[in-house]
């Protein structure tokens, strides 16, 4: 049982306005094993106060970049050295497999802050440009007091994404953390704390979802960084066109990995499965449509099912296991759910039992393969957040690409092939933010990442992902201002 009873606000462990708790229950034994306080508006009052003093009296802002990148360098080096800790403490917040935490959950956030701090020294905060009647200087400011607010999928490793770039741009940050994972967020305080980050520049309020709308629309708060679903993006969205409040929205997906009938199966599939159910399914770049050709639509179909068989569900802490339970008794009803309606759709399940029994006690959904699924079927267009595949046939390239690009997200996906020349031009077809032709490593953390359409606004990562947490400014120069 882990309790904290402050907030991380200011540089200090400030108490609550409120006696209200947050209770963090295990997703594999239903027990509560944590506690934090849940903040009220007045605990996000004094938040955005202490972010918005850094940012106009504190020292932050003028802190040579040099230095904000080895404060972000400081950071990634406390990561690494609690690297287990992190992994072990997500495992057990919110059941991602202790076979991937140590990777996916804390060492990426580390090689995320990394990236940012070194792309700070190469960063342009200024231009020197012609203009029309002389020269002009176009500098890239601070946008202002941040609100991050993060999903419980990834919870460290989102926070770091917007973090490092926030640190980069001079930018306070108010984080939220998910209610169901508010734990691990405490890590990063302590750490935060430890290498003497100025104080105000993180601030850390774990709250549920009205109180985060109430730190959105915060006159205090400038930019918002959202990552999560769609539905809750089209709010928060909605919210700050009406405010003019600048936003990034990193939101679903529900990507095709197109498997091309020259590929060879034996080589692309282990790759193809090593995306399509990770973190338990709970992934927004998971490929969960897999789109086969009709001259091998069988095959493919029996290598994703035996695939699947292989993978050991169970306590997710074991090393063995590859798929845990979701993270809340609502997710599990809400994708057992989705594996009714495939059936009822007409979709075929070649592999999973419609709701899994093989567990007393953790909210597991049985791995679930559907064939013969049409792309209208609301189990290929709407996103699930479990272990749910789709394998939908097609015939021909170009089929493949409308299909793919026939849905409302537009994150991710991949295509499969052993001509890379062929791949690429079905990449350049298929309107998302990121692509992978024969991998799924379609997340670059040096080069930008978001997605079109439903899959959100803005980029994160990359100099897009500091952009966006900046304002340009062009100042006109006089005709004796020294040249640059």
């Amino acid at each position: 049982m882990l309790t904290k009873d402050r907030f991380y606000i200011g540089g200090e462990w400030v108490e609550p306005a409120s006696s209200g708790v947050l209770d963090v229950i295990s997703p594999y034994t239903e027990e509560v094993i944590g506690r934090v306080p849940e903040s009220t508006p007045a605990d996000i009052d004094t938040a955005v106060a202490a972010a918005r003093d850094a940012l106009e009296n504190g020292p932050w802002l003028r802190t040579p970049v040099s230095e904000r990148a080895a404060m972000i360098s400081a950071l990634s080096r406390e990561i690494v050295a609690r690297a287990q800790e992190i992994a072990d403490l997500v495992t057990a917040e919110m059941g991602s497999p202790t076979s991937w935490s140590l990777m996916g959950q804390a060492l990426a956030s580390a090689m995320v802050l990394d990236a940012f701090a070194e792309q700070a020294q190469s960063f342009r905060f200024e231009d020197h440009r012609p203009g029309m009647m002389g020269a002009s200087l176009v500098r890239r400011a601070p946008v202002g007091v941040a609100a991050c607010i993060v999903p419980w999928n990834v919870p460290l490793f989102i926070t770091c994404m917007k973090l490092g770039a926030a640190m980069v741009a001079g930018v306070p940050v108010v984080l939220k953390p998910a209610p169901e994972t508010p734990l691990d967020a405490y890590v990063l305080a302590e750490m935060a704390e430890g290498i003497g980050l100025p104080p105000g520049t993180l601030n850390i309020v774990p709250a549920g979802r009205d109180v985060g709308e109430y730190l959105v629309r915060h006159p205090g708060v400038d930019k918002v960084s959202f990552t999560g679903s769609t539905a809750a993006g089209r709010r928060i969205g909605g919210i700050c066109g009406e405010l003019l409040k600048r936003c990034t929205l990193e939101l679903g997906g529900k990507s095709a990995a197109i498997v091309l009938e020259d590929v060879d199966l034996d080589v692309s599939l282990p790759n193809i499965m090593s995306n399509a159910i990770i973190n338990n399914g709970q992934a927004c770049l998971s490929q969960t449509r897999i789109l086969a050709p009709r001259s091998r639509y069988d095959e493919v179909v029996d290598a994703v099912a035996s695939s699947v068989r292989a993978m050991k569900v169970g306590d997710p802490a074991d090393p063995a296991v590859d798929i845990g339970p979701l993270v809340s008794r609502r997710q599990q009803e809400r994708v057992n759910g989705y594996i009714e309606l495939g059936a009822r759709e007409g979709a075929r399940i070649v592999l999973g039992d419609r709701k899994s029994t093989a567990f007393e006690r953790g909210w597991f959904v049985e791995p679930t393969v559907f064939a013969d699924v049409d792309n209208r079927m609301r189990i290929a267009r709407e996103e699930i957040f479990g272990p749910v595949l789709c394998v939908i046939p097609y015939a021909g390239d170009e089929e493949a690409v409308q299909i793919a690009n026939d849905s409302e997200y537009g994150l991710s996906g991949s295509v499969w092939t052993k001509d890379p020349l062929r791949g690429v031009d079905v990449a350049r077809s298929v309107r998302t933010g990121s692509y992978g032709v024969n991998t799924v490593a379609t997340m670059d953390l040096k080069n930008p990442f978001g997605g079109f359409k439903g899959s959100g606004i803005g980029r994160e990562c990359g100099p897009e992902g500091i952009d966006a947490f900046c304002e340009v400014q062009t100042i006109v120069l006089p005709p004796d201002y020294p040249a640059a």
